[in-house]
């Protein structure tokens, strides 16, 4: 017999109910974890306790729920009971509607305190400075390559990488009309006009192109004259009321970026192994023949993997240069531990940047 509609929801309103009262007990308890953190002086936020609950729910997982699915709700019901133990400030890229934002809100969830920043130097300083415990800001773009800005800060930052987000970028072309014609001008940040060159030149050639501190900046402009669009995030749109005339007009489908989770020491210890980790460095070495192929035999020689190898000039005006490289592995590991010794021995300077998580 088929089960009458208004008794399923009868049930449901039930089962409802009862969710409530468990998330309930289970805050009360984080309230208690609360004050037990606040008198060892521990950390509140654990990025690898959370990745590890969701690991331990999805594997107890039957469906018919998928499990990426059971990781967001559980990621939300962590994030709600943490702002219970102590509100988390994290800062960010703003305005509202950003893909920093974003990537904020993936890696900790809704409950947060939200700091928005006018641009990457400001979500440093906010950072360091303790107005905010966390930042996330943009370090590399499938499409663009690193972003410079980000790397340059890290050189003298007392902040470390404690995680990482990979975000599907999607830039829509948003507007005060639902339609594309007339547009004169076209605002978004420097790396969104990059990554959507092609499109814009093909399908606006006449419009001009204008640099914005974020998208969403350049959002919140196109919602402010009729002959303007924005490129930004479809959050953004909803934001500032605005149309996307044309979702979707990244020059390369499979467009990601990676964002870096940063914060003090003294507010998270780099996190422990979790087998599946990078280590973010920058190093210089002397200038002579040989002495950046040296830089690899360390890594050859004790089998760890290098992921990224970048180049930013010093600016000592002596032509030398900062590299930046992601390896592999943590450095509890005693091959890497070893690589690592190794290295710095060969560079004139030598910064960890953190030890982390891969995202996945």
């Amino acid at each position: 017999m088929t089960a009458n509609l208004n008794d399923l929801r009868v049930q449901i309103d039930a089962i409802d109910r009862e969710l409530l009262d468990l998330l309930n007990r289970r805050a009360h308890v984080a309230e208690q974890v609360g004050a037990v953190k606040r008198l060892e002086g521990s950390p509140f936020f654990r990025p690898d306790r959370v990745a590890k609950v969701i690991e331990q729910i999805q594997h107890a997982n039957k469906g018919p729920l998928k499990n990426e699915h059971v990781a967001a709700v559980w990621r939300e019901i962590m994030s709600a009971c943490l702002a219970l133990e102590a509100p988390v400030r994290v800062a960010y890229l703003g305005p509202a509607g950003t893909f920093s934002e974003q990537a904020a809100l993936q890696f900790f969830g809704e409950s947060i305190e939200k700091v928005p920043c006018d641009n990457v130097d400001e979500v440093f300083r906010a950072t360091a400075s303790g107005g905010a415990g966390y930042g996330v800001v943009a370090v590399e773009n499938s499409t663009e390559g690193v972003v410079s800005r980000s790397l340059d800060l890290f050189l003298t930052s007392p902040l470390h990488i404690v995680g990482e987000v990979s975000l599907m970028v999607k830039h829509n072309l948003l507007r005060l009309s639902d339609s594309m014609d007339g547009i004169e001008a076209v605002y978004a940040h420097p790396q969104a006009l990059a990554q959507c060159q092609g499109w814009l030149t093909t399908h606006l050639p006449n419009a001009k192109r204008y640099a914005a501190s974020s998208n969403a900046e350049g959002a919140r402009l196109a919602s402010t004259n009729g002959a303007w669009a924005g490129i930004a995030s479809e959050r953004a749109g909803t934001q500032f009321g605005l149309h996307a005339v044309a979702p979707g007009i990244q020059d390369e489908a499979f467009n990601r970026t990676r964002f870096a989770v940063v914060c003090l020491p003294q507010t998270l210890p780099a996190p422990p192994a979790s087998g599946k980790d990078c280590i973010s460095l920058v190093v210089s070495v002397a200038n002579r023949p040989g002495a950046v192929h040296d830089l690899l035999v360390p890594l050859k020689n004790h089998g760890v993997s290098m992921t990224r190898f970048e180049s930013r000039p010093a600016r000592s005006g002596q032509w030398e240069y900062h590299f930046y490289i992601d390896l592999q592995g943590h450095p509890s590991q005693s091959n890497v531990k070893a690589a690592l010794a190794e290295l710095q021995q060969l560079c004139a300077f030598y910064k960890v940047l953190g030890s982390y998580p891969v995202s996945d």
